[in-house]
């Protein structure tokens, strides 16, 4: 429990790299260890460090797996925060009506537990979606144009968020595609227009 909390503690913080030997030490001890709350817990944390790593591709079986492990165990609290990963890992990758699917059964879960903060953070993740002309921004597009806006360098970007400069130049590109765009100044311009920031 202290090595999946610590996972949690460290992505807020922003250090993906001792999160990341939380989450190994977690899956050695499920490795040896035949206990399916455990396994669930490690599949979980390990999903949420891939996603901190902007590997939603892989962090999506990860989080599927815990999933499945909790409702074996029929554990509701944490199959709904399974699934709110579950949605976010799905809008990263495009995937808007799945991660609306996945959203809105975690939101009426939590609502259904009475879990309030849980519920609002959900409310708020749907919230700071961005329709755009090619698409939807996901989150994380949604963080980078905010800082993109306020002037922002790739670098600067990348160690406020904890990744890399060239995820930080894919997510713009993603970004200037769905919005049609070309440059940081118009889509400045355009986060403006519409109210993205």
């Amino acid at each position: 429990a202290i090595l999946a909390a610590a996972v949690e503690i460290m992505i807020a913080a922003g250090d993906v790299a001792a999160a990341h030997v939380a989450a190994d030490e977690l899956a050695q001890l499920a490795a040896r260890i035949a206990a399916p709350l455990l396994h669930a817990n490690a599949a979980y944390t390990n999903g949420l460090v891939l996603l901190s790593e902007d590997e939603a591709r892989a962090a999506l079986p990860e989080l599927r797996r815990a999933c499945a492990g909790w409702r074996d165990l029929d554990m509701p609290y944490d199959i709904a925060r399974a699934r709110e990963q579950i949605g976010l890992a799905l809008r990263s990758l495009g995937d808007e009506d799945a991660a609306s699917v996945e959203l809105d059964a975690a939101r009426d879960a939590f609502d259904r537990l009475g879990a309030a903060p849980d519920l609002r953070r959900v409310i708020d993740r749907a919230a700071t979606v961005a329709t755009a002309p090619g698409g939807v921004l996901t989150e994380r597009e949604c963080e980078v144009l905010r800082l993109v806006t306020s002037g922002r360098t790739n670098r600067e970007i990348g160690a406020e968020l904890s990744i890399s400069e060239h995820t930080v130049a894919r997510h713009l590109q993603n970004i200037f595609t769905k919005l049609g765009l070309s440059s940081r100044a118009a889509a400045t311009a355009y986060a403006y227009e519409h109210g993205l920031v």
